[in-house]
């Protein structure tokens, strides 16, 4: 087991933090997540059949796992209600990793910002998909959905984000035009 389990954390231990920090927005609950996605490896890896990819497998339980916090997180709503940012009708932006920072790019930067506020299940369609590079039938696979619901999802958040950079983008514009 113990070689299985160095394989599986050195081939997927960065996709999975990736993905649980893009869901949480904070990388000491991500690193506490990514510990619990572990534990139930270690406990129900007997019981993997080996239907799906190992990845896959992974991804979902990650999912599982990011779903079970965010239950078990008493008054989340309320949390939330502070980190919304009314005027711009989206979540204040929250503290970056220093790689994060590094990076200059203004159209990463917005594309972040743009991720930050869809929809839970579009984010996480979004973040299997392009960001951990997992098929649609991985994906629909880790969350138990069909490739036509993937599909579906992936359509309208692409579709929702696209609109979504755009009006920033407009924003930038009107904002370098006044100064």
């Amino acid at each position: 087991m113990n070689s299985v389990f160095h394989d599986l954390y050195t081939k997927y231990h960065q996709d999975l933090f990736q993905f649980l920090y893009y869901m949480v927005k904070n990388r000491v609950e991500a690193e506490d997540l990514v510990q619990e996605v572990y534990i139930r490896v270690l406990k129900s890896y007997d019981k993997f059949e080996g239907k799906s990819s190992e990845k896959t497998w992974l991804f979902s339980i990650a999912k599982n796992v990011a779903i079970d916090h965010f239950r078990k997180q008493r008054g989340w709503k309320d949390r939330l209600f502070d980190k919304f940012d009314w005027e711009r009708r989206e979540i204040k932006d929250s503290k970056t990793l220093p790689e994060d920072t590094v990076i200059q790019n203004e159209e990463v930067k917005i594309l972040k910002e743009c991720l930050d506020t869809c929809a839970t299940n579009h984010r996480i369609v979004l973040i299997m998909r392009f960001l951990n590079g997992l098929s649609i039938a991985e994906t629909a696979e880790a969350l138990n959905w069909s490739e036509s619901k993937v599909k579906t999802t992936q359509h309208r958040a692409l579709k929702s984000i696209k609109e979504k950079m755009e009006n920033e983008r407009r924003k930038e514009d009107d904002h370098h035009a006044s100064i």
